[in-house]
């Protein structure tokens, strides 16, 4: 009878990584990686729920905005209670099923006459210093509540309210508030 031994493989030794580098990976860590995955949690939550970009394709709001400009945008949450006459806003068109950048003019439960380029607030003249290119065509606009009209700064090339089939851009299709020109850097500063 005979008896195998069995041989043992010798094990080679696990290599421990060195105390200093150990040190050196948790201090890496600690100054490096979490700090960098904090900054980007919190420029993902700013730009989701605070700002954002976008951009204008065409002249409809020249002077203001040119052609091909990128702007830095704040969200509204509150449109009723945050959003002027005046204000550049960005919204979703459903009709263009789009994102635009319009001026609103009128607010909810108004009476908006354009006569002769001119534009009346119920019976009252708006003073619109940020026209330049006037469109002479008369249009009247009752707007529902909870609807707003947008016209562009360049009334004579911009397609607006005035020849949309739904002429009202309901409340919550307003995403944000358009602040600053970003590019082209020519025009780069806060709109007006």
């Amino acid at each position: 009878m005979s008896v195998f031994k069995k041989k043992s493989i010798p094990k080679e030794p696990e290599q421990e990584i060195p105390q200093d580098m150990k040190s050196k990976i948790k201090r890496f860590i600690k100054e490096w990686v979490i700090p960098f995955g904090v900054e980007v949690v919190v420029i993902v939550l700013l730009i989701k729920f605070v700002f954002f970009f976008t951009y204008v394709p065409t002249g409809s709001m020249i002077p203001t905005i040119a052609e091909k400009s990128w702007l830095f945008a704040v969200h509204v949450y509150n449109v009723e209670e945050t959003v002027e006459r005046g204000d550049i806003l960005v919204f979703d068109s459903e009709e263009t099923e789009t994102t635009l950048i319009k001026r609103v003019v009128g607010l909810p439960g108004e009476t908006v006459e354009i006569i002769s380029g001119v534009v009346y607030i119920n019976g009252e003249k708006l003073e619109e210093e940020y026209v330049v290119h006037e469109s002479y065509e008369d249009r009247v606009f009752q707007i529902p509540e909870g609807m707003y009209l947008f016209l562009g700064d360049n009334r004579a090339g911009s397609s607006d309210a005035r020849g949309w089939r739904h002429p009202y851009v309901p409340a919550e299709d307003i995403t944000g508030k358009a602040v600053f020109t970003i590019f082209p850097f020519k025009n780069f500063g806060i709109l007006k």
